[in-house]
């Protein structure tokens, strides 16, 4: 199987190409920075998806719309126009079984940065409708949210005491998902999944359930 993911230079990115991998799966990564996975399989591409011209690849099987940036004044034309970019050109072919889109529980909450939530929640709504475009060839395309994420990028909240313990005060289950787990949700929803389509499935251990009830 060959499967590209996008951002797959660190964080959720990185883990995931990982997880194919694992798997046996060749794997193309698509990122702005250099990566050091060191693997026969594994293939590192560096261009920017909504500003370079994107590589030829063909035979994809799976694509794993990862990529994005968060509160840098072009959210919208990367996280969005570029993951559109992406995917109208590696997810239509006769080979392909299914499309990941990494969004956030912002696409569905609103409580980030205003155009990054924007992005994702456009992001998420894209997703139908390539699964729709999909469907007539038994493919799939689904999107994973992600609340927090122990990552390098949320290093700031994660290190301090004081916001890190207002986050877990809103978390439920009082922790947050590993890049691991998020690659793992991915790995499901693109192979072992075959009859879920259409679908935004959203991980942040309970934060967007979070309702409190005063008597």
């Amino acid at each position: 199987m060959k499967t590209v993911v996008t951002g797959s230079s660190n964080g959720i990115g990185k883990a995931i190409a990982l997880r194919f991998l694992q798997a046996g799966h060749d794997v193309v990564g698509i990122d702005v920075a250099p990566c050091d996975i060191s693997d026969a399989r594994y293939t590192h591409i560096i261009a920017d998806i909504w500003a370079d011209k994107l590589p030829e690849i063909n035979g994809v099987n799976i694509l794993v719309n990862n990529a994005g940036v968060q509160n840098s004044g072009k959210d919208i034309d990367v996280n969005l126009k570029g993951t559109i970019r992406v995917t109208e050109k590696y997810a239509f072919n006769p080979d392909i079984a299914s499309v990941v889109f990494v969004a956030s529980a912002s696409a569905s909450t609103g409580s980030e940065f205003a155009e990054y939530a924007a992005s994702k929640g456009g992001m998420v709504t894209y997703m139908k409708n390539v699964a729709l475009r999909l469907a007539p060839q038994g493919a799939t395309a689904n999107s994973l949210s992600p609340g927090g994420v122990t990552t390098e990028l949320n290093r700031r909240v994660m290190d301090d005491p004081l916001l890190w313990r207002q986050i877990m005060d809103e978390t439920p289950l009082k922790k947050w998902a590993s890049a691991a787990e998020i690659a793992e949700w991915a790995y499901f929803v693109a192979v072992v999944n075959k009859s879920m389509t259409a679908q935004d499935i959203i991980i942040d251990n309970g934060e967007s359930a979070r309702a409190k009830f005063v008597w």
